[in-house]
């Protein structure tokens, strides 16, 4: 009889998302943010999540054996809680709650999750719940889906989870190993959120803008090391600038951040202008080589012996999303190869935990070869909700969605390309993507101007074939997930102007045939209409929204912008002439 097993994400209280495996097999896993079109799903159960997950592989909630959830108990004898009290002694309040009532949002989680489960009709009293602790939830999601079999350094790197926020282990025979942890408000990627909370970013989505700034920076005209007390194995961040909480925080119109007014004393007042002016666009700069530094570092002290064994590394937790840390990552003299979970954020917890707790009962867990897990839709579907939506789209069922594609594509036009599953995690892998001629810098100015509405400076990633990635990219190394960055060969910089950055590099997505015979099949077209098969990708959204689910969804986004053409399944959409 089979093992089914549902992991569940959310309980910080956004990215919440459900995952099913059957046996060791990832059968279906998607954020809720996607289904509710609610960025970040925050407050939220994966209450749809789980129901799509039942609905895809044709299970009724009574045959859920197991609930993993990526969020467990901290006994007192803990190390964590005592740190966490020792280190915000100036807030009484917080502090005397970890002693006291440490595991207070863990009991809520259980009831939320209990009541979510009610609703979904999946008995309580028949399935086993399985907590697995969040930072080890990350561990699971890279661990157990690399395919590594041999002994495996893992790394996390994340913002908070009960109290740790930082994993140094290693993975071997299926069971996962704690060398080390950071725990709060001891963070890597805390000191990097505050200093972009400071540059006038959101949290949770602005860490990638301010990576991306950094590249046009100075990182020697400003030294922050002040943030922090770091040395080769140990990291503290100086709570008197950031990581602050209560009377510490700096508030401005009655909005806490994550920074004391000390900060503003030290560095100058919050951005509200230009990011690339002086200082800021150099601060950008310095926090980023500041992350990577002690990154590498606590890496190299903690990881070293275990990776030397076999040169396998693998890394998830929110701080996994900067490529550029990655990169540096991957060229530490010991590592052959680095596997990033794309999902390495806090929805892709959802998989660590059901991961976790599928090898907790010696069930081997199988390769994640790819993140094509959520909803998928067939061309009449695409053609109903074309017939059905009120701003009445010209529509026709074309024989060769790719070659029409790479037509549009040649010609300089953008492409909105929808088709199979949805993605699991934030990476447009070629199913739900904005696509656009990478030879053609003014691919960038479109998409930015017509489609995403944001900054000229941003960036976009190309994804190829195995042969471009081959003459395109100085080393040899798997880029199935779009996770990483890579240095690129002289003469492809000025050929394709579009994907590749300030810094000489690109974030590559190699497209194989087995992994998505779709979109390959478009780049070998693109590859006949122009002699390479590379295009510009970034997701199928708006700014400030979740990425395209659903055909409706991809109507209200094309008629919402000023893209020209849309082709879903088989079906090619344009807007009606203007009268």
């Amino acid at each position: 009889m089979s093992l089914i097993t549902l992991g569940l994400s959310g309980a910080l209280g956004y990215d919440a998302a459900a995952a099913l495996f059957i046996d060791g097999e990832l059968i279906a896993a998607v954020e809720e943010e996607r289904l509710v079109r609610s960025k970040h799903a925050k407050g939220m159960m994966p209450v749809e999540a789980v129901r799509y997950c039942l609905r895809s592989a044709k299970l009724k909630p009574r045959q859920i054996e197991q609930v993993a959830i990526a969020y467990a108990p901290i006994s007192l004898f803990s190390p964590a809680r005592w740190h966490y009290a020792s280190r915000l002694w100036y807030a009484p309040e917080r502090s005397l709650d970890a002693l006291l009532n440490g595991n207070r949002r863990y009991r809520r989680y259980v009831r939320e999750v209990r009541a979510m489960l009610s609703e979904l009709a999946i008995p309580w009293d028949k399935i086993r719940l399985v907590p697995v602790e969040h930072q080890l939830a990350h561990a699971s999601s890279a661990y157990h889906l690399s395919g590594f079999k041999e002994k495996t350094a893992i790394l996390g790197i994340d913002l908070k989870g009960e109290y740790a926020t930082t994993f140094f282990g290693y993975g071997e025979n299926g069971k996962i190993h704690k060398i080390k942890e950071l725990y709060e408000p001891d963070s890597l990627s805390g000191m990097y959120a505050a200093i972009c909370d400071y540059l006038g970013f959101n949290m949770l989505d602005g860490e990638a803008k301010v990576m991306g700034i950094a590249t046009h920076g100075d990182p020697d005209k400003y030294d922050l090391s002040c943030l922090a007390d770091f040395s080769g194995k140990n990291f503290r961040m100086n709570t008197k600038l950031i990581g602050t909480v209560g009377l510490r925080r700096y508030k401005h119109r009655n909005v806490g951040h994550y920074f004391s007014p000390k900060l503003i004393e030290k560095l100058g007042p919050r951005r509200a202008g230009d990011m690339f002016q002086d200082p800021y666009v150099h601060y950008a700069a310095s926090i980023q080589r500041l992350y990577e530094e002690i990154a590498t570092g606590m890496t190299a002290h903690y990881l070293s012996d275990v990776i030397k064994d076999n040169g396998r590394l693998v890394f998830a937790g929110t701080g996994a999303f900067n490529v550029k840390l990655n990169q540096r990552l991957q060229a530490l003299p010991w590592v052959k190869e680095l596997f990033v979970q794309p999902a390495a954020g806090d929805a892709g917890t959802a998989i660590g935990a059901g991961a976790y707790a599928v090898a907790k009962r010696n069930v081997p867990v199988s390769k994640l070869r790819h993140t094509f897990l959520g909803p998928r839709y067939t061309s009449d579907r695409c053609v109903r909700a074309c017939q059905g939506h009120r701003d009445k789209p010209v529509w026709e069922v074309i024989e060769s969605p790719a070659e029409k594609a790479a037509e549009l594509l040649a010609e300089g036009h953008l492409v909105g390309w929808f088709q199979g599953r949805m993605e699991f995690g934030p990476r447009a892998l070629g199913n739900r993507s904005i696509l656009g001629n990478p030879r053609s810098s003014d691919s960038v100015e479109m998409i930015n101007k017509k489609v995403k509405f944001r900054e000229a400076w941003r960036c976009f990633s190309p994804s190829m074939l195995e042969n471009v990635a081959a003459e395109m990219l100085e080393i040899d190394h798997p880029a199935d997930f779009m996770t990483m960055t890579f240095d690129v060969k002289d003469k492809w910089r000025d050929m394709f102007p579009a994907v590749v950055y300030k810094d000489g590099t690109t974030r590559a997505h190699v497209v194989r045939k087995a992994a998505n015979p779709r979109f390959h099949a478009l780049l070998k077209a693109m590859e006949k209409q122009t002699g390479h098969g590379i295009v510009l990708n970034t997701s199928l959204n708006r700014p400030g929204e979740a990425m395209i689910c659903s055909p409706e969804d991809a109507l209200e986004m094309f008629f919402g912008s000023d893209l020209d053409y849309l082709i879903m399944q088989d079906v090619l959409v344009t807007k009606p002439p203007e009268r």
